[in-house]
């Protein structure tokens, strides 16, 4: 049976993961999927190739035996805006939401499924791809969802929805970052400031309002998707 290729098919992948067998999948399953994997099995190792081949995304595990992966993530952010997916078996959201705010774009918990994986990687990479003053960036649409930032304008199965100031910043600030996972913190900072950074009822509140609004069934939203104890996610497919 063929695989067809992904989107973003030639895109470089470096695999930073201790586990031979681990890696092993993840490259067979890449290549199959017309990516180019690279591997790592230290933080050191990892490091040095990240520099040597600035590679379009990196896949990181946590647990490596030399550097923790935390610590990765800083380091590569030190000098470069390289997407960063961790895989971890590291499930507490302490963890998670450390990673994000350290900088990583997307967090998957082992075991994980090979198509939530690619899923993820689609969607950093296309937040990763976007230019300035590209042209169709200012508007976003999923299902019957329309986000026209340029006009400011909200639309769900093309009739035209009014959100509060607040409502609307949320979701400017969600759309422009369309795929990742975005920390209660971070969301705090960038729509309500850096001095509510612990104010995690504000996005609570007002992402229920969203979903009210543009979810067709709030209780189970199908673009704003809860990542749990760690933030939101609005998804793109």
């Amino acid at each position: 049976m063929s695989v067809r290729p992904e989107a973003h098919a030639a895109a470089s992948v470096l695999i930073i993961e201790d586990e031979p067998e681990i890696r092993r999948v993840l490259c067979t399953t890449l290549t199959q999927h017309g990516y180019h994997p690279h591997e790592a099995s230290t933080g050191r190792e990892g490091l040095a190739q990240a520099a040597a081949r600035n590679p379009d995304l990196i896949l990181l595990d946590l647990g490596l035996p030399d550097i923790d992966g935390l610590e990765i993530i800083r380091q590569v952010r030190h000098w470069a805006a390289i997407p960063i997916i961790v895989l971890s078996a590291r499930g507490q959201e302490t963890v998670k939401v450390t990673a994000l705010d350290a900088g990583a774009d997307d967090y998957v918990t082992k075991p994980f499924g090979v198509d939530e994986l690619l899923a993820r990687m689609r969607a950093v990479l296309r937040h990763a791809a976007r230019t300035p003053g590209e042209k169709g960036e200012s508007v976003f649409a999923i299902g019957d969802l329309r986000v026209d930032l340029e006009r400011r304008q909200v639309r769900m199965s093309g009739k035209e929805i009014r959100l509060t100031a607040i409502e609307y910043k949320l979701l400017a600030v969600l759309v422009k970052h369309a795929g990742k996972v975005l920390t209660y913190r971070q969301l705090l900072k960038e729509v309500w400031g850096p001095l509510h950074v612990n104010e995690t009822h504000y996005v609570r509140v007002y992402m229920q309002h969203l979903r009210n609004k543009l979810e067709a069934k709030p209780a189970h939203p199908r673009y704003f998707i809860t990542e749990l104890g760690v933030g939101y996610r609005l998804r793109t497919e």
